[in-house]
This record gives structure tokens, sequence and C-alpha cells, in this order.
């Protein structure tokens, strides 16, 4: 699979993730958001039922405090004004004056005696303080509805007592919970619990029922309020109403940035960028063989793209995306590196050719000759032959310059080859324009030769042009004895193709050179292999 198509594939599923990443992000924002906006209700709430119940015991230490002026008269005496008092006055029960624990008057009783433990229906809690407060499940004139019991005791055991009726702090947190489903209760110095709402909060979904407590700094009373699951819920479900568009422009937003992204990040520059780092190129070559000298006479360079998997990359896919990207100039110098490596474990001859392709682009760059004087001064121990080749089909702009960069080149001993001849848009130009030492033949000439006694009129023709410039001729994709003999009787002095030799990569062609180099091609004795493309 080419690393595009592979990279393509997972693309998909990376915009895929980028436009569900805001609608993921916004169902998590909104559970938070929700979550946050009912704490913030119920906080709300607690510290407004703390209020109201500040206030009541505002209003009950004022009527102990008014009580005070009764100090030490008889009940039959004010037992008229005390019943006023807890008439008019909001939120009493009844209010009434102590001796000791006993009760000595009261609103709702006047005269009856009994205990202030008997009214409260429990003990007095022990405060070690003269005033205090306490809830209570009930009292004895009203024992099915809480209430809270204040109490002021003076040094001389005589007191005053109020009860607010807990009625009033029901009413209360019914009123201001109920459209919520909140369950809140209260507590006076940890009496009983006055209490208001559902008592069922069991969790919906995975949303479970959250509380909350606080304090009054002034008095004794400690708050709580649940809320219920269904209320987050009922608010993230508002909150996701409001989100959910927003959520759905900003993922197609970031699908359409994450696909430009993942274009830019996909395409070939990259890949080769990356390929050249990981050292996934590397050069195989293809002898070539000498009709003169009856050996090999040197070899082309061809680099060969794997990937970390052990897939291979066509050379003239990647070639030409390079070309396209403007990756080609890196990946030439890329090339020369990997060769001048290689080259270093040769043991060839003196004159010993060394083809490689050269690309418009870098034959016009400004690094051009310096790129190839140092990859000829790294293997110029070898006494090699560098060879370089125009691929004609590459559209050279400034020909004269270039033409000025190959002379340059030619002086200081490097040769200078069209390669593929025949298949470009402008053959002749560069016949014309540059100066040249060797032309290739395109296989396709090749491959129209049918027999020793039978013309191939093209073929022919490139042939004899090339004697008459005095350039000497490389046949290209020579796969049968056929056309090796045809080639051979013509005078193409260069024999390139399966026939002779396949690529090969450094170790084989060390290797091959070594057992194969230097013996003759002899056509009787070479089995025809199957056809194939070099």
């Amino acid at each position: 699979m080419l690393p595009q198509k592979r990279h393509r594939d997972f693309g998909w599923l990376l915009i895929v993730c980028a436009g569900l990443l805001p609608l993921v992000l916004g169902i998590l924002c909104t559970a938070i958001e929700a979550r946050h906006t009912v704490s913030q209700q119920q906080i709300s709430t607690a510290n407004t039922l703390l209020t109201q119940a500040e206030k009541m015991s505002d209003n009950a230490w004022d009527m102990i405090t008014e009580l005070r002026q009764y100090h030490n008269q008889p009940c039959a005496q004010i037992q008229d004004k005390l019943q006023r008092a807890g008439t008019l006055n909001p939120y009493f029960r009844s209010i009434g004056m102590l001796n000791g624990d006993d009760i000595s008057c009261s609103s709702a009783f006047g005269l009856a005696h009994g205990t202030l433990a008997e009214m409260m229906m429990q003990p007095p809690p022990i405060t070690g303080k003269a005033w205090w407060s306490v809830s209570v499940r009930g009292t004895v004139g009203v024992p099915t509805r809480p209430a809270v019991v204040f109490v002021r005791q003076l040094p001389d055991t005589s007191g005053f007592w109020a009860v607010i009726d807990g009625q009033y702090l029901m009413d209360f947190m019914h009123a201001i919970g109920e459209s919520r489903g909140y369950q809140m209760s209260l507590q006076f110095s940890g009496g009983a619990v006055i209490g208001s709402g559902p008592s069922d909060t069991s969790p919906e979904l995975y949303l479970k029922s959250e509380s909350y407590q606080t304090e009054s700094s002034r008095y004794p009373i400690s708050v709580n309020v649940t809320v219920p699951a269904s209320e987050l819920l009922k608010a993230w479900r508002q909150a996701l109403f409001i989100f959910l568009p927003m959520a759905a422009i900003f993922s197609i937003l970031l699908m359409i940035l994450t696909a430009n992204w993942l274009r830019r990040r996909i395409s070939w520059r990259d890949e080769i960028r990356r390929a050249i780092r990981g050292r996934q190129f590397s050069v195989h070559y293809q002898p070539v063989y000498s009709n003169k000298f009856q050996a090999c006479a040197g070899a082309e360079a061809l680099l060969r793209w794997q990937l970390p998997n052990g897939e291979m990359i066509r050379p003239d896919i990647f070639i030409s995306a390079a070309e396209a990207e403007g990756m080609i100039v890196p990946l030439t110098q890329h090339l020369l590196d990997l060769m001048a490596e290689d080259i270093q474990s040769w043991q060839v001859d003196a004159g010993f050719h060394i083809g490689l392709n050269l690309a418009a682009e870098h034959l016009q760059h400004p690094d051009f000759i310096t790129d190839i004087e140092q990859f000829a001064a790294r293997i110029k121990h070898k006494q090699l032959c560098i060879t370089l080749e125009l691929t004609e089909r590459s559209l050279i702009e400034d020909g004269e310059m270039v033409a000025r960069k190959l002379r340059h080149l030619r002086a200081q001993g490097m040769k200078v080859a069209i390669d593929d001849f025949g298949t470009g848009h402008c053959s002749l130009t560069y016949l014309l324009t540059f100066p040249l030492d060797y032309l290739k033949i395109d296989r396709g000439f090749i491959n129209a030769i049918e027999g020793l006694d039978v013309e191939t009129p093209v073929l022919d023709a490139i042939i004899n042009l090339c004697h008459k410039l005095e350039l000497d001729v490389l046949g290209e994709g020579v796969e049968t004895a056929t056309q090796f003999a045809y080639l051979q009787q013509r005078g193409v002095i260069f024999i390139q193709g399966y026939y002779y030799a396949r690529p090969m990569d450094n170790d084989q062609l060390r290797a091959w050179l070594s057992e194969q180099g230097h013996k003759p091609l002899l056509v009787e004795e070479h089995h025809e292999p199957e056809l194939h493309h070099s």
C-alpha cells in the first residue's frame, strides 16, 4: 500500500474523530456547566432558606427581649398580654415564662403548669449557655408538627421562652424548592430535622443526587439542600439544546481544518522527507555491458524506496511525485550520498562508468555543480567515470545555462548522456544544445526489433544519427538474444537490460562483478528470460 493511500485511510478516521471531538467535548462541557448551574442554584436556595431561618430567629429573640418587661409579674396579670403578643406576631406557636425548669406562664395554656421538657416532649439540650434554641419534632400542644424552641434563662433561674411553628419553615421550603424538586431540611442545634420535598432521590442514568450543606454564622442553624438527578438531567438537556448547534458548526469547521492539515501533511513532500530521514531509500545498480571490451563497463544507479513493512514504492511514482512536490533536488542529493557510501566498497578498474539520472530542476538549481563536484571528490580515489544522464522527459527551460554547467563538469572528466532518447518532446533540440557523449535509446524502440533480418527504420535512423554525431550508443531494456544481436550488428557499443543483468543492491553488485563482470556475453550460451521491464 502506498504511503499516501495508507495515510488517506487513516486520514478519514482522523477527520471523523475531529468532527466528533466538538460534540464529545460539548457533551462533557454541557454536563459540567449543567452541574455548575444546578450547584449555584442549590447554593442560592440554601442561602435563601438559611436567611429566612435567621430572620425567624431574630424575631424569636426580639420577642424574648420584649418578654423581659414582664419579669417577676404574676401570670394572671400578664396572661392576656402574652396571648396578644403570641397571636399578633407572625411565626409563633406560643410564648411564655420559666421558673427554673417549670413553665410559670404560657400564652397557649395560661396558668396550666408543666415543665419545659414536657412542653418540648424531650429533655432540654445541655449547652452551658444562658440562651439556646433547638428544633423539636413537636410540642405538647401540637405534637405532630415540628417546631423551634428558643429559651433565655436569667441568673435567678427564671427565664423566657418562645416556640416558632415549624410549618412556616416547611411552607417556605416548599415554595422555593417545589419547582425543582429539591429536598430541603434544616436543624437548630442539631435537633430534630425540619424538612420538605420528595424523599425519592434515586439516580437517573449515570447521574446521582447532589447535596449541599451550609451553616449560619450567627445562629446554630444548619441547612441541607439535595438536588435530584432529574434536575441535573433537565439542566443538561437545556444546555445541550443551546450548545449543540454551535458544536455542529465547530465540528464542520474542525473537519475542514483537519482535512486541509492532512492534505498538507500527507503530501509526498512530507513522505519523501521522512523517508530520507529514516533511510528508507537505497540504490540498486544495473550493470552495463560493453561490446567493445566484452565485459561490464559500468552501472546505472537506480533509486529504490522500501517501506519499513517491506513494501516497495515504484520509482515512476515517487520520482514523478518528487518532481511535482519540489523534492527532486533533496532526493537527488540523498542519492549522491547513498552512492558515495556504496562506492567506497567497490573493487573495479579505473574508468568504470557510474551513471545517474538528473532532473531538470536539479540541473537548473544553484547547487547543482557543487553537489556533483562534492560527489566526485568523495569517490575520486576509485577513479570512476561519472556519467550524467539527462532525462529527456524533463523540460529544461534555460538550456544555455545548463549547457555551461555541463561543459564545466565535462572539463573535469565527466560524461553526459541523454536518457530515454526518442520519448520526449525535444530530442533534436537536446542534441543541438548540450555537449553530449552518449545517447541511450529507449526500450520502446528496442522492443520493436522482430528479427535480425527485419529492419526497424526508426531505431536504425537513431543509431545512424548517433554514429554521424560521433556519440556512443547504449541500448536500454535489452531482454532477448535477438535484440542483443541486432544492436551488436549495428555498432551499438553498450547494452543494458535483463538479458545481461538485472538491477541489484550494492552487496549483490560487488558479488556479481567479482564472478561475472569480466566475462563476455555470448548469445549461444545465454538463455532468454521471460520478458520484463528493467
